[in-house]
């Protein structure tokens, strides 16, 4: 046993600072993609909540434009009524 102890130094460590180097750089790689992670599920998040916005402001223009056609309509028969009570008026000769 002894004799084992005293081999040890004489064994190449070269490989094993490469393997503790790689496993530095796997580590530094782990941290990054979890900070990006982060970042685009907190951008996930934020263009979700600005979808659902956009969503309800399109649906708010739908009924804007259905209620101006209404009104348009509304106007038009209101028009055609006057135009007849005019042309009634006219009619009397008065």
């Amino acid at each position: 046993m002894a004799k084992t102890a005293m081999a040890t130094p004489g064994v190449d460590l070269e490989p094993l600072d490469r393997l503790e180097e790689k496993v530095r750089m796997l580590v530094g790689v782990i941290d990054r993609l979890r900070a990006e992670n982060a970042r685009a599920a907190d951008d996930n998040e934020r263009l979700a909540n600005e979808l659902h916005a956009l969503r309800a402001r399109v649906a708010e223009a739908e009924s804007t434009g259905s209620e101006l056609a209404a009104l348009r309509e509304e106007r038009n028969l209101i028009r055609s009524r006057v135009n007849k009570m005019l042309e009634q008026i006219d009619g009397l000769n008065l």
